[in-house]
Order: C-alpha cells, then sequence, then structure tokens
C-alpha cells in the first residue's frame, strides 16, 4: 500500500518536489525554517550534515521522545 504525505509546508520550497530519500540527504537546510546558518552551527556543534543525521541524532530523538511522552506522565 502506498502512503502519500503532504510535507510541502514543513521544506523548503525547492525541496517540496524531492524523494524522502533526496531529502533524508539534503542539508537541515531543506527543512521550512532553517537556513544555511543553521547549517553550519548543526556541522559544527553536531557533526550534523544532512537532515537523515539530524533526525537520528541522539540528542534530538530523545529530546522528541521526551516531548510526545509529556502528556502521559502520571
Amino acid at each position: 500500500m502506498a502512503v502519500q504525505a503532504n510535507l510541502s509546508k514543513a521544506l523548503d520550497k525547492s525541496y517540496e518536489d524531492k524523494s524522502i530519500s533526496e531529502i533524508l540527504s539534503a542539508p537541515p537546510s531543506a527543512l521550512a525554517g532553517l537556513t544555511t546558518a543553521h547549517d553550519a552551527v548543526l556541522k559544527e556543534h553536531f557533526g550534523i550534515d544532512t537532515v537523515r543525521e539530524l533526525g537520528s541524532n541522539k540528542y534530538f530523538a530523545l529530546a522528541g521522545v521526551l516531548v510526545a511522552l509529556s502528556g502521559k506522565e502520571g
């Protein structure tokens, strides 16, 4: 079964028509709201060059899990 998702609001305009594989291999600035200046900071401080590396970085992944669990305490 094919799955479709409209990511146009989450991506820089130049990446809206790219495949998931191409987006994952792109710099973080492919995500809407991030710039090449953010790319440089992510590279310098975390060694992150791609959207894939950003999404699989242990610190960012942990933060995402904590946010997802935030409403489940108790």
